[in-house]
């Protein structure tokens, strides 16, 4: 899906996630004290939004223009507190400038082709401070057969195998692991990878 489809997608004037941040989000990063914060295709900008109200300063990313001006509309209706430590931006996550020195990465629900993934994915991790977290959340392969809902390209998918096997040389693993998640439809099988860039001279994930 490119970018204009997902513009179309936007354009409806309901939220297409709805307005309350991710819960798995929540669950992970409610204890976590607040930094900077990257969000990569944030869409309308739920989870940034979230985090800047418990005091994080958050730059989202997303390609869709409409999804950005629906982040903007959104966090207006916020305390300017919350506001200023919003930043959002039109830019496509393989490729957009968005600095560095970041405590906390995101790609939740970002579906690309491996390769593209990986590479944003690194990009990301290379944007982190020294021990600083990425999370990566969103629909397992095992979701096609044994779920509901989601993209129905295989080719986008992936497993906490797949995370782990791509980045055990970059990040430090905390979690890889699938979760179940309850939908009106029925059971929806996600991937959940959390880890952190290693401080200097720290090995990775060595056996």
């Amino acid at each position: 899906m490119d970018a204009h489809a997902w513009d179309e997608r936007y354009s409806q004037n309901d939220l297409v996630w709805g307005s309350p941040p991710n819960a798995v989000v929540v669950e992970q990063l409610t204890a976590l004290p607040h930094g900077r914060a990257l969000d990569l295709a944030c869409g309308e900008g739920r989870n940034s939004l979230w985090l800047a109200t418990r005091g994080w300063h958050v730059t989202g990313i997303d390609y869709s223009s409409v999804a950005i001006d629906k982040a903007r509309t959104l966090a207006s209706r916020s305390p300017r507190s919350v506001r200023e430590r919003l930043d959002y931006r039109t830019g496509d996550i393989t490729d957009a400038e968005w600095g560095e020195s970041y405590d906390l990465a995101l790609l939740i629900y970002v579906h690309l082709p491996r390769s593209q993934r990986n590479h944003a994915v690194r990009r990301a991790i290379d944007s982190l401070k020294p021990d600083g977290i990425l999370m990566i959340l969103g629909h397992d392969s095992s979701n096609l057969e044994h779920g509901v809902g989601g993209p129905q390209d295989p080719e986008i998918l992936y497993t906490p195998e797949d995370l782990t096997h791509d980045l055990a040389d970059a990040v430090r693993i905390d979690i890889s692991e699938r979760r179940l998640r309850e939908t009106e439809a029925g059971t929806a099988i996600d991937a959940l990878f959390i880890g952190r860039r290693p401080t200097l001279g720290t090995e990775v994930n060595r056996a």
